[in-house]
């Protein structure tokens, strides 16, 4: 079961970059290798039932069930102990990934208000991109009505680029729409 975007990335954006950067080998031509969304709850230490909600949404926005996220040691300041429930994240591969990837840059990034084009700068210098959305409305999958409070989330694209300038050229070919 191939996507749209696989097959885009197969068919046009692999034989581009190849001829812009002079591979020699098919293999050194850069893919997605996985995406990772996560919400961070701070609100979850005194709300319970934020976790649950957070679940919710991100298992609609993704097509898999997240996984919650501990704290990994204690912090005074923000009333953390260790073991607490912090978050909630989904890791995203394969088929499911290349789906999001799609609705990402085809139906969610567009419905953003006075949405003018996504950062160029957010690369780590690795040839991962990290993406943040100040609320989940962005998805077509989540509910207007139910839901109970607006949450930001992250979008890590990992790639198997070896620099930033590889990297940007894959998603601006898949359709990552870049501010200039």
């Amino acid at each position: 079961m191939s996507t749209r975007l696989q097959e885009r990335y197969q068919a046009e954006v692999a034989p581009a970059l190849i001829k812009q950067f002079e591979y020699a080998n098919p293999n050194q031509v850069p893919k997605v290798a996985k995406i990772v969304i996560n919400i961070g709850l701070g609100e979850a230490l005194t709300n319970a039932k934020a976790i649950d909600a957070a679940v919710k949404d991100l298992t609609a926005i993704a097509g898999q069930k997240p996984v919650v996220t501990r704290a990994r040691r204690s912090i005074a300041q923000f009333r953390v102990r260790t073991g607490n429930s912090i978050g909630a994240k989904v890791t995203l591969r394969g088929a499911r990934m290349w789906d999001f990837l799609d609705r990402l840059t085809t139906l969610a990034l567009p419905r953003i208000r006075d949405f003018r084009g996504i950062p160029a700068k957010s690369f780590d210098g690795r040839g991962n991109y990290t993406l943040g959305l100040r609320e989940q409305l962005a998805f077509p999958e989540i509910d207007y009505d139910k839901v109970d409070r607006l949450r930001g989330l992250e979008i890590s694209i990992v790639t198997t680029a070896k620099n930033d300038e590889e990297s940007k050229r894959l998603l601006e070919l898949l359709g990552m729409p870049f501010a200039s």
